[in-house]
C-alpha cells in the first residue's frame, strides 16, 4: 500500500470518528404562556441520543446581557467543549439548553422571564426530550447576567436543581457599578432604581435558602482582570455560602469579562457539577 492510500484511509477513519462523536445542535420555538408569545431556545443533544433509550441530565446555560439562545454556541463554543469532554469521558453525555432572554435579566419585570424559565421552559424540555426529569439531573450555569440568573434560580428553587456554576457573575452587592448594563436596560427601573435592584438581588433570598438546608453545590469562577471587580463580589458570596455550611468552590484566574474567558472555563464548571460526590448534593 502506497503512502497516498494509507494517508487517505487514515484521514477517512479520523474524519468518520470525529463525525460519529459529534453531538447535534438546533433551535426550537415554542409558545410560552408566561411570556404570552413564542420563545426560542437552542439545545445540544449528545452523540447517540437518537439511537438510545437513555435519559440524560440537563444543563441549562444562561447567557449574558444582550445575548440570545445561540450565544453559548457562537461565542461560548459549547458544542466543541461538550463533544470533546464527552468523548474523552471527562463528563457523561448531557443535554444543554440555552433560552433567548436578551436583556431580561431572568426576572419578572418587563417580561416574565423567571416564570417562563421555571414554569414553561423546564416542562417543555422534560416533555420533548428524554431527560432525568428531577432535581438529580438538572443543573444551571451562567456567564455575567447569566450568572446573576443562575444564582437567583438556585437559591429560590433549590428543589429543582442539583448544582450551579457561575462564571464572572453579575452579583453586585449592594448595587451594580455605574458602568453596568443593569443600570441601563430598564429592567430595574427606568431610570434605574436601586431599591428594585436590591429587592431582586441574591441577598434577599440567601437566608431563606440556607434555612431550607438543601445542599446545592455552587462553583464560582472569576477573572482577575474583570473591569466590574466581580472577583470581590464573588469572594463575598463564597464566604457567605461556606459560613452557612453550603458546599462551594471559588477559582480566580487571569482573564477578563469576556466570552473567551467563559468558553475556556465552562468545561471546569461542567466537570465539577456532573461528577459531584453524591453526599454533597442531597
Amino acid at each position: 500500500m502506497n503512502f497516498y492510500k494509507l494517508s487517505l484511509i487514515l484521514f477517512i477513519l479520523i474524519f468518520s470518528f470525529s463525525i460519529a462523536r459529534a453531538g447535534t445542535v438546533y433551535s426550537v420555538e415554542f409558545f410560552s404562556p408566561s411570556l404570552v408569545r413564542n420563545w426560542t431556545y437552542t439545545v445540544y443533544l449528545p452523540e447517540g441520543y437518537d439511537n438510545s433509550e437513555l435519559k440524560y441530565p440537563v444543563v441549562y446555560l444562561l447567557h449574558g446581557n444582550g445575548g440570545n439562545h445561540n450565544d453559548w454556541v457562537i461565542n461560548g463554543k459549547i458544542e466543541i467543549t461538550l463533544d470533546r469532554m464527552i468523548s474523552s469521558g471527562e463528563i457523561p453525555p448531557v443535554i444543554t439548553v440555552t433560552a433567548d432572554v436578551g436583556t431580561g435579566w431572568y426576572v419578572d419585570r418587563k417580561e416574565k422571564f423567571e416564570s417562563a424559565f421555571i414554569k414553561d421552559l423546564i416542562p417543555e424540555i422534560d416533555s420533548r426530550f428524554r431527560t432525568v426529569a428531577d432535581r438529580s439531573g438538572r443543573f444551571l450555569a451562567g456567564f455575567s447576567m447569566g450568572g446573576y440568573g443562575t444564582l437567583r434560580f438556585a437559591l429560590i428553587y433549590p428543589e429543582l436543581f442539583c448544582a450551579a456554576g457561575l462564571i464572572n457573575p453579575a452579583l453586585y452587592d449592594p448595587e451594580p457599578p455605574e458602568s453596568s448594563s443593569a443600570r441601563k436596560v430598564g429592567i430595574f427601573g427606568d431610570p434605574y432604581d436601586g431599591d428594585i435592584w436590591k429587592s431582586l438581588n441574591y441577598p434577599v433570598y440567601l437566608e431563606t435558602f440556607i434555612k431550607k438546608n438543601t445542599k446545592l453545590p455552587i462553583y464560582i469562577i472569576c477573572g482577575d482582570d474583570d473591569y466590574f471587580n466581580i472577583e470581590l463580589h464573588s469572594t463575598l458570596l463564597y464566604e457567605k455560602l461556606r459560613k452557612a455550611g453550603q458546599p462551594a468552590e471559588l477559582r480566580i484566574y487571569n482573564g477578563g469579562h469576556t466570552w473567551e474567558f467563559a468558553s475556556e472555563r465552562i468545561g471546569e464548571v461542567l466537570k465539577y457539577m456532573l461528577f459531584l460526590p453524591s453526599h454533597e448534593a442531597k
